[in-house]
C-alpha cells in the first residue's frame, strides 16, 4: 500500500497548528491546535474531519513542544489516525526563515537543521519554535520523512533590485541583510488558484496578491514566480498591519532612542506589538474598527484611512513593477471577509483597469471567485488561502520524487 497521508505541523513559540491531509484526493482527515505551551493551563483542540467525528477539548499542562506533538498523536490515535501508521508518508513542517539558502521544500538532515538554526538572528521569534516541532516529530516517527517548507522560499527569485537594500554591500551581506519576505506558502497558492480562477496557466498572468490578515503583505507576481514583496528582513515592513507599523522612516528608532530615551526592546516591542491598528485606535479587528466607524468613531476612521492609503500605495507600485496586471487577489482573514476592505482599496483606481462589483462584493462564499464587473480590463478576485495544503502539496511532491 503506497502511503498518502502528509501531516503539517506549524509550530508557534506557544502553540502548534496541524492538519492531516491525504493526497489522493487532497482532503482532510484531522485538524487542531494546541495553544498555551509551558503555560499553566495550556488547551487542545482537536477535530476529526473525516465522518460524523465531533471537535474534542482538553485542558491542561503541556510543558512544550515535545509533550505536545505527543498530545496530538494521541488524540490522532484516537480516530485511528495515528502517527504511527504505514498510512502516513511524511511530515511538512512550516519554516519561517530559509534565508537564501533554501529557494524549496528540503528533506531535513542534520545540515538543513543546522542552517535553520543558524538563521535564529533573523527569526529570533519563529526559526526556534520551528526547529522544536521538526526535532520532536523525528524523534516520534524517525523513519519518517521530515520536510520543511519555508516562508521566504517563493520570494527567492525576486531580483536583486528588489531584495537588495541600499546599505554597504559589505556590511549587508556579512550580517545578511536583505528583503526577504514571508507568507510565501500563502502567495504561492494564491497566485496560482488565481490563474487558475482565470482559466490560465501560472506562467500566462501577472498577479498582485493581497494577503490581509493580522499580519499583512502583498507580492508582484510575474508569470508564476514572485518578483517584489512588502516585507523585508523581518515581517515588520511594508502594509500597516494589525499590530506592526508597517513601513517607517529609520529615524524614527533614532529619535525614540534618543529624545524619547527608550531600549531597542522597548522599540522593537512599540513597532511589533503596540503599532498598525492597533496603535492607531486601540483595536486591531477589523470588524469591530468597522463597527466604530459606523458608529462615528474618528480615530477608527482615521486607522482604516491609513491602512487603506498604504495599501493602495503598494497596489499602484507592484502595477509599475509588473507593467500589465491580470489580477488582483485578496486573501486571509481581512482579505477573504471585508467587503469595505477591498472596496476601498481600488476605489479611484478605475484609470488602471480596477473596479468591484457591489453586489459580487458584497456576496460571501468559500471558495475563489470573482468580484471585479464582467467587463473589467483587470480582474479583482477573493481567493481563499491554504496555506496548510500548500505545505502538504509540496512535501508529497518532493517525497514522491525523493522515491521515483
Amino acid at each position: 500500500m503506497t502511503a498518502t497521508r502528509v501531516l503539517v505541523l506549524n509550530s508557534g513559540s506557544s502553540s502548534v497548528k496541524y492538519q492531516l491531509l491525504d493526497m489522493r484526493d487532497n482532503s482532510r482527515l484531522a485538524a487542531g491546535l494546541v495553544e498555551r505551551i509551558g503555560e499553566d493551563v495550556s488547551r487542545l483542540k482537536h477535530t476529526p474531519l473525516a465522518g460524523d467525528g465531533e471537535s474534542r477539548e482538553w485542558t491542561g499542562q503541556i510543558a512544550d513542544h515535545e509533550a505536545a506533538l505527543k498530545a496530538v498523536a494521541t488524540e490522532l490515535a484516537k480516530d485511528g489516525l495515528g502517527i504511527d501508521s504505514p498510512e502516513l508518508a511524511a511530515v511538512g513542517h512550516r519554516v519561517v526563515h530559509g534565508g537564501r539558502h533554501f529557494t524549496e521544500p528540503t528533506v531535513v538532515d542534520d545540515a538543513v537543521l543546522a542552517e535553520i538554526e543558524r538563521l535564529i538572528p533573523v527569526a529570533p521569534l519563529h526559526n526556534p519554535a520551528n526547529l522544536s516541532g521538526i526535532r520532536t516529530a523525528q524523534a516520534l516517527r524517525p523513519d519518517l520523512p521530515q520536510v520543511a517548507v519555508f516562508d521566504t522560499a517563493f520570494h527567492t527569485t525576486m531580483p536583486e533590485s528588489a531584495a537588495r537594500y541600499a546599505i554597504d554591500v559589505e556590511t549587508a551581506d556579512r550580517h545578511r541583510i536583505r528583503r526577504y519576505g514571508f507568507h510565501g506558502t500563502s502567495h504561492a497558492y494564491v497566485s496560482r488558484a488565481t490563474a487558475k480562477l482565470l482559466g490560465k496557466t501560472p506562467e500566462e498572468v501577472n498577479v498582485i496578491v493581497l494577503h490581509l490578515g493580522n499580519g499583512a503583505s502583498a507580492s508582484a507576481v510575474r508569470a508564476g514566480k514572485c518578483v517584489d514583496t512588502s516585507m523585508g528582513l523581518t515581517p515588520l515592513e511594508g502594509l500597516v498591519m494589525g499590530t506592526r507599523s508597517g513601513d517607517l522612516d529609520p529615524a524614527v528608532i533614532f529619535h525614540l532612542a534618543r529624545v524619547g530615551e527608550m531600549s531597542i526592546a522597548e522599540i522593537d516591542t512599540l513597532l511589533n506589538k503596540r503599532s498598525g491598528l492597533i496603535g492607531l485606535c486601540g483595536d486591531n479587528d477589523m470588524r469591530e474598527i468597522r463597527r466604530r466607524i459606523d458608529e462615528g468613531d474618528e480615530r477608527a476612521q482615521l486607522a482604516f484611512d491609513i491602512y487603506i492609503h498604504r495599501l493602495k500605495k503598494y497596489i499602484g507600485a507592484y502595477y509599475a513593477v509588473l507593467g500589465r496586471v491580470d489580477a488582483i487577489a485578496f486573501t486571509a482573514g481581512v482579505g477573504e471577509n471585508a467587503a469595505p476592505v477591498r472596496e476601498a482599496a481600488v476605489a479611484g483606481l478605475e484609470q488602471l483597469g480596477l473596479a468591484v462589483d457591489p453586489e459580487r462584493n458584497a456576496a460571501r462564499g468559500d471558495e475563489p471567485r470573482l468580484i471585479s464587473p464582467s467587463d473589467a480590463r483587470v480582474a479583482v478576485a477573493v481567493v481563499p488561502t491554504d496555506e496548510e495544503l500548500e505545505i502538504a502539496t509540496q512535501t508529497y511532491a518532493l517525497v514522491r520524487k525523493s522515491n521515483d
